[in-house]
């Protein structure tokens, strides 16, 4: 009788040696700045809820072989009326280490997945710091990185400047 060949289950052709690996070496607060200049006049009960903009970009840079560090940077203002009721700016950085990512992936990595898994724990300062602030916590929507990349792609084939884009109006809970 003979024996019919026996084919791999999926996923059997990569070897853990060879699979593309994302780690987290660390994370980090590389700089936090918050102004309340109305302090403690536009922290009182009963203020005109202020309009707020953030602002969010992604830098990704090599720090070595495998090593990349990414910063997530939120710029938050917030203004009732032409006065401004705070401002807040974040930059959160992690050391990301990629083994046997394909070249055409890195990019994509480094400018979508590493801010995706940063970007919970700078949402997390944001709302600390604005509690801390006198204010209700700012709970940042969730950001579509992606889509993000994606613009920052088109403005560049397009030869147009390369500005932080502005995220929806998230409001204080």
């Amino acid at each position: 009788m003979a024996e019919a060949p026996q084919t791999p289950p999926p996923g059997a052709g990569a070897t853990p040696g060879n699979a593309p690996r994302l780690m987290v070496q660390t994370q980090y607060i590389r700089d936090l700045s918050f102004e309340n200049p109305r302090a403690p006049a536009g922290a009182e009960p009963g203020q005109t809820r202020p309009e707020i903009q953030v602002r969010v970009d992604v830098r990704a840079q090599a720090a070595g072989t495998e090593r990349y560090e990414v910063s997530l940077q939120l710029h938050v203002d917030a203004k009732a009326g032409e006065q401004t009721t705070f401002m807040l700016e974040l930059t959160y950085g992690g050391l990301f280490v990629m083994q046997n990512v394909p070249q055409e992936s890195l990019q994509a990595i480094l400018l979508i997945e590493c801010p995706r898994l940063l970007f919970p724990f700078a949402r997390r300062i944001i709302a600390d710091a604005t509690r801390d602030g006198g204010f209700p916590p700012l709970m940042i929507d969730p950001i579509d990185f992606a889509a993000l990349y994606r613009r920052r792609q088109q403005a560049q084939a397009e030869g147009q400047p390369l500005d932080s884009p502005v995220v929806g109006d998230p409001r204080p809970n």
